[in-house]
């Protein structure tokens, strides 16, 4: 199979105009990114997704690969998708431009989790809950899954609800959704004809489009880590990010510890 990784990126973001540029431990968030991406061992092929010249003579300036797209799209998705049209590939990874992923393995446990499901139409990623500050926090997205393995609901509330349980709550696995998102190229290209759904619009989670359209993504539960780039405050954020990644290689010697490496 041929796996494509495209990076979606937009200057005019909402919470923070021209985020993708902005300087991290003295690289843009988008090289951050891309270069990140780029050590996965299952894509083919690497680019960004952008509707702003800026972003991409950037791209181009470090020896990554930019597309330019129309500035009409609502969503990430819907940016992947057009360039997805425009590919050969059998697998497009749509990796958000605006979250620093602890390993590129993350990116292989996405995709393995579509290929080893068939029913499957697409994939995404989540790790356990271990901070309870997360669980009330709108800004983590919380997902359940099935007893296969597939998603069955993405919220910003806290899901599931344990206080009307019987049971124990050490035996629930909270989970956070991690926003990387593994398509069927045929899939993707039908996903963004749908109509968006009533849970997408009221959570403002495009993901939910699947569920709601019956289509079925499975997800796989990393141990790895990440961090998001929302509003300006969170560079602060993303730069102890990757302090702490450089730190536990210098440990190491090069080599990540466990937590940081596939199993």
């Amino acid at each position: 199979m041929k796996v494509t990784g495209v990076i979606p990126a937009r200057f005019g973001s909402s919470r923070f105009v021209g985020k993708a540029l902005a300087s991290i431990r003295g690289k843009t968030l988008i090289r951050h990114v891309y270069e990140r991406s780029r050590s996965s061992p299952c894509l083919n092929e690497l680019l960004v997704a952008t509707d702003d010249s800026r972003i991409a003579q950037e791209v181009e300036g470090f020896g990554g690969k930019a597309v330019l797209t129309s500035a009409e799209h609502r969503c990430g998705t819907e940016r992947a998708a057009e360039v997805a049209g425009r590919l050969d590939a059998d697998i497009v990874v749509n990796i958000q431009g605006d979250v620093l992923l602890s390993d590129a393995g993350m990116i292989d446990e996405c995709v393995s989790a579509l290929c080893d499901r068939p029913g499957a139409n697409s994939s995404t990623l989540a790790a356990k809950i271990t901070d309870e500050g997360e669980l009330g926090n709108p800004n983590v997205v919380k997902v359940v899954v099935d007893l296969d393995g597939n998603a069955l609901l993405f919220s910003r509330s806290q899901i599931p609800n344990t206080d009307c349980s019987s049971g124990s709550r050490a035996d629930i696995l909270f989970l956070k959704h991690i926003g990387v998102y593994a398509f069927r190229r045929d899939f993707l290209l039908e996903f963004v004809k749908l109509v968006q759904s009533p849970l997408e619009l009221a959570e403002s989670l495009e993901q939910l489009r699947v569920l709601e359209h019956g289509g079925t993504m499975a997800v796989a539960v990393t141990v790895h880590s990440s961090v998001g780039v929302d509003v300006p405050s969170d560079l602060e954020k993303a730069e102890a990010f990757l302090e702490s990644l450089e730190g536990a290689r210098d440990r190491t010697g090069g080599r990540l510890p466990l937590r940081e490496r596939d199993v």
